[in-house]
C-alpha cells in the first residue's frame, strides 16, 4: 500500500498489537478522501458547530469549541474548507497555534437527528484580508483549511441530544450580539480588549 496519509508508526505500533493493520488500511483505502464530497458539503454546512483540534510550536496540544449559526464553515474548494472566527475571550489559543504550526483536526458530530462524524485533518491559514470577510456577520478572521484527510468516523458511541435553541451570541444580521457576562466581572473588565469592528451585513 502506498505511504500513508492516515497512520505514523504510533498507529501501526497498536495496530499490529490488537492485529488491527488490515482492517485499518481497507478503511483508509475506502473511506478516506482529499476531496469533498457532496454529502460532506451538505453536512458541514448543515452544523452549527465543530471541534478544532490544534498544537503549538512545540506539539502541545489544544481543543476547542467552535460554534455559529448553520452554515458559517463553508466548503470552498474541492479540498477546502473556510470559517470565520469570531469575538473570543482574546487569548487565541487556536488561532496563535494555526500561526506557529498550521497543521489542524477538525471533528464535526451530530448528536441529534441522524447520529453522524466527519474528521478533517489538513492545514490552515489565518487572514484578515480574505474576501469571505465582507460576507460573513461578525467574523474578525477567517480561517481557510486544505484538507489532507477527509474521513467519515463509525457513529456508534455518538449519544442522542435535542438541539434545543441556538446561542444568543451566534452572530446575526442587523444585530449587535450581547457581550458575556464575564466580560463584566471585577478581575477582567479593566482588562477586557475593545470588540474588533467587523463585517454587520
Amino acid at each position: 500500500m502506498p505511504e500513508s496519509a492516515m497512520y505514523h508508526d504510533g498507529n501501526r505500533q497498536l495496530q499490529d498489537r490488537f492485529d488491527s493493520r488490515r482492517i485499518s488500511d481497507r478503511l483508509e483505502e475506502k473511506l478516506t478522501r482529499r476531496e469533498f464530497s457532496d454529502d460532506d458539503k451538505l453536512f458541514i454546512e448543515s452544523m452549527p458547530y465543530f471541534f478544532l483540534a490544534t498544537a503549538d510550536a512545540k506539539g502541545q496540544p489544544d481543543c476547542s469549541f467552535k460554534g455559529g449559526p448553520h452554515g458559517f464553515v463553508r466548503v470552498t474548494g474541492p479540498s477546502e474548507i473556510a470559517f470565520p472566527d469570531y469575538d473570543g475571550n482574546g487569548m487565541f489559543k487556536s488561532l496563535g497555534n494555526i500561526i506557529v504550526n498550521a497543521d489542524v483536526g477538525l471533528l464535526f458530530i451530530a448528536m441529534h437527528g441522524k447520529p453522524q462524524r466527519l474528521r478533517v485533518n489538513g492545514t490552515a491559514k489565518v487572514s484578515a484580508s480574505d474576501p469571505l470577510l465582507a460576507e460573513t456577520v461578525g467574523a474578525q478572521l477567517i480561517v481557510r483549511v486544505t484538507a489532507r484527510a477527509i474521513f467519515p468516523n463509525c457513529p456508534r458511541y455518538i449519544p442522542k441530544m435535542q438541539l434545543a435553541e441556538p446561542s444568543i451570541y451566534t452572530p446575526q444580521a442587523g444585530c449587535d450580539a450581547p457581550e458575556p457576562k464575564w466580560k463584566d466581572f471585577a478581575d477582567f473588565k479593566d482588562v477586557v480588549h475593545p470588540r474588533q469592528p467587523t463585517f454587520k451585513g
